[in-house]
């Protein structure tokens, strides 16, 4: 580094100038030095990421994390590491990662093209589409319906995005977090809440009063879930993708699937055959 660093300087390249690209960290070195990986994730999305009745945080995207990504990547460095949890929600994740703050977003991030201008994606770990969380027996059935509506949906989300363009008319209201959303429904602020389906069927199972509400509508977008790091970091990104395609490739990925999303969960979502074979495709060796 020095021998480089002093070739540079004999160019007539300032400090300045040569010593941030000498120095950048990747994200591998800086978890290696602080023994710390930090993941940025969700605090009320359940099942994915939620803060329970005992003040753990749990869900299926940290158990990815703990159980898959975490071991992949103290294999790589030969050290164990702990595991520290920050808040991100839709509008801050991206921020958080660049500026260092977290290390990797897990929890429910839809890979996009207009995403990966800023941020890299591990392969997907989980297939929803958007739908609507309406008060039982609203006229609300799809998104077909809500025109002239009043509908609640997350900063930053796909979701908003995708209402503003196909339903102008529909009176969208942009909301920092699902619980502030939610609370709007609840108080008849809104006429529904519009999100990626099983966050709103965690949602519907976590409420007060479940069988007061109902999801509908036909998936109007496609939303595979991916977790989130710094832009070319290859190194990183190898590791975070080993330690989920592990998961996968053992059947641990089914059991925490089944944990969260089986039958005896509080939020039922049936595993597809297509969704089941797509993901054990991302891990055929090509």
């Amino acid at each position: 580094m020095r021998r480089i660093l002093a070739g540079l300087l004999t160019l007539g390249l300032p400090l300045s100038v040569v010593s941030p690209a000498l120095a950048q960290q990747s994200t591998l070195e800086k978890i290696g030095q602080s023994g710390v990986l930090t993941i940025g994730t969700r605090t009320a999305s359940p099942p994915f990421a939620f803060v329970n009745k005992q003040n753990e945080w749990v869900g299926f995207s940290i158990d990815l994390v703990e159980q898959g990504v975490k071991p992949a990547i103290e294999r790589k460095l030969g050290k164990p590491i702990k595991l520290e949890k920050k808040e991100s929600t839709p509008p801050t994740r991206i921020p958080l990662l660049s500026s260092n703050a977290v290390d990797l977003i897990a929890g429910t991030m839809t890979d996009t093209r207009t995403r990966r201008e800023s941020v890299d994606f591990s392969l997907t770990f989980f297939v929803t589409g958007a739908q609507f969380l309406v008060k039982k027996g609203s006229p609300i059935k799809s998104i077909d319906s809500i025109a002239g509506k009043r509908v609640a949906a997350q900063q930053g989300s796909t979701n908003a995005r995708i209402i503003r363009e196909r339903v102008p008319t529909a009176k969208l209201q942009e909301f920092p977090d699902q619980p502030a959303a939610f609370q709007a429904l609840v108080q008849g602020q809104v006429d529904a809440y519009t999100n990626d389906g099983i966050q709103l069927y965690g949602l519907k199972a976590k409420a007060p009063k479940p069988d007061d509400w109902v999801v509908v509508g036909d998936f109007f977008s496609y939303e595979p879930y991916g977790m989130a790091m710094r832009k070319n970091d290859s190194d990183f990104r190898h590791a975070v993708n080993v330690g989920l395609m592990e998961l996968i490739e053992s059947g641990k990925y089914f059991e925490l699937y089944d944990k969260w999303f089986g039958p005896k969960s509080e939020t039922p979502y049936p595993l597809t055959a297509e969704n089941k074979r797509f993901l054990i495709m991302q891990v055929v060796p090509k």
